[in-house]
């Protein structure tokens, strides 16, 4: 039975606080930080999207300044706090630490990030002076990581900018789309509003691209437009009983999660999550810890090939969620048009597919588990007909750019999910600066065309 208000607020607050704690003590993050070897050439920073220069942030914690290591953080990384929470480290400036070739624990950067970060947020230093008034205007569509990126490195260099977000509130993905253990509501919302300290940046929320305005609209006001909305409609199984009660989306489910008290979000006592990516591991832990019996993760490929990190497997793991390799969704059954049985197919791998993974395919045979809730979190696809209706070039929904950020219109850049499809924040975090650099360029620099 699917019902709401499961558990206690005292069990509510312990299984949605931080999972990755801070450093207790001061001493603990010299000590931390005395144990980097701060290598030339660092393979950490090269495994940065944004090329954090690792070394020198965690030299400067060493030495106690604390100022210098969150501007040598903020300068590569505006969401440099927020990506020190829910970066998969581990494939990237963690799996990279020279210390894994010597079997020794790598350094904690992440924790050592968030550690000067935080602190930079917490006395809200700003860090950076903004050039006086260019009297240029740009429009970015997208309160996210990418379009807050975009709008603090051209908030420095004078552009004013204006931000139209379709939701009461800023930061997309980290406010709406991550679990709640990861990064509360309150942290979101301090990061946001200590980017836009900086001056010269306003956002206009609840304001939708494609009902409230279009591009041509902002082309009229704004002297370049930088689109940054990013995914998010659920990619659908496409099988029948899909449109049973107790069947919805990974996207909805976490967004009530994160806009609602915990106490009002319905969650089943047997609970299928379909998918291994990230998103799906944030709905069915979250769905443990809203008091759900059973959670079970069903999975196509095997674990070599799951699109999530060990590290998050480990927490589904630990949380009590069961995980059924190569098992694929066939039908959804029903009673009284309520969810009772989702049936699969059992999956054998074959030869791997264009991005090198091994295709999936039935053996034939079949199992059925009785559920009461399934959680689809099986992709997440670009918004194409938003895309389409405004005229951008694009594949199956995802804009078409040339040089990282510029479209078939002129004046009109876009960067990160909406472009990429849907990679990590810290990616949109890049994505971002890549377009403020395109459109500093296509200001200041760019040559007027002929006649």
């Amino acid at each position: 039975m699917i019902t709401a208000n499961r558990l206690t607020n005292e069990q509510y607050a312990e299984n949605f606080s931080e999972i990755q704690q801070p450093f207790e003590t001061k001493d603990a993050a010299l000590t931390e930080a005395n144990r980097c070897l701060f290598c030339y050439d660092a393979p950490c920073t090269k495994a940065c999207p944004t090329s954090i220069d690792v070394p020198k942030f965690i030299k400067q914690i060493a030495t106690e300044n604390l100022k210098g290591s969150a501007h040598t953080i903020f300068v590569s990384n505006i969401m440099g706090a927020g990506c020190s929470k829910v970066c998969p480290v581990e494939k990237l400036c963690e799996g990279s630490c020279v210390y894994n070739l010597m079997e020794e624990t790598p350094i904690n950067i992440a924790r050592l990030q968030r550690y000067s970060t935080e602190a930079a947020i917490k006395n809200n230093w700003q860090l950076f002076e903004r050039k006086k008034a260019t009297g240029k205007k740009v429009a970015i569509v997208g309160a996210g990581p990418a379009g807050l990126s975009c709008a603090h490195s051209l908030a420095r260099e004078g552009v004013d900018v204006t931000i139209y977000e379709k939701e009461a509130k800023g930061g997309g993905l980290m406010t709406y789309g991550i679990a709640a253990y990861k990064v509360t509501p309150k942290f979101c919302e301090d990061e946001v509003n200590y980017i836009l300290g900086i001056g010269g940046i306003t956002i206009k929320y609840q304001q939708s691209l494609g009902k409230d305005f279009s591009i041509e609209d902002l082309q009229k006001n704004y002297d370049a437009v930088y689109l940054a909305f990013g995914v998010g409609l659920a990619r659908q199984l496409s099988i029948a009983g899909e449109d049973l009660i107790g069947v919805e989306d990974a996207i909805s489910f976490i967004y009530h999660l994160r806009t609602n008290p915990y106490s009002s979000t319905p969650v089943g006592e047997k609970v299928a999550v379909i998918g291994m990516g990230m998103t799906a591991i944030d709905a069915a832990t979250q769905a443990k810890r809203l008091g759900a019996k059973e959670v079970t993760l069903l999975y196509r490929r095997t674990q070599e090939e799951m699109p999530c990190t060990e590290h998050e497997l480990s927490i589904a793991k630990l949380d009590g969620c069961k995980i059924i390799w190569l098992a694929s969704p066939k039908e959804i059954l029903g009673n009284n048009g309520k969810v009772t049985h989702i049936v699969c197919d059992v999956m054998q791998l074959g030869n791997a597919d264009a991005s090198g993974r091994r295709s999936p395919k039935p053996t034939g045979e079949t199992f059925t588990l009785e559920v009461d809730m399934i959680i689809k979190a099986a992709g997440q696809m670009p918004f194409q007909s938003l895309v389409t209706n405004n005229h951008l070039d694009n594949k199956d929904g995802k804009i078409n750019v040339t040089n990282n950020t510029t479209t078939n219109i002129k004046g009109v850049f876009a960067g990160g999910d909406c472009v990429n499809g849907g990679k990590e924040v810290v990616d949109a975090s890049q994505a971002g600066k890549d377009g403020a650099k395109a459109i500093l360029n296509f200001l200041f620099y760019a040559k007027p065309q002929s006649e």
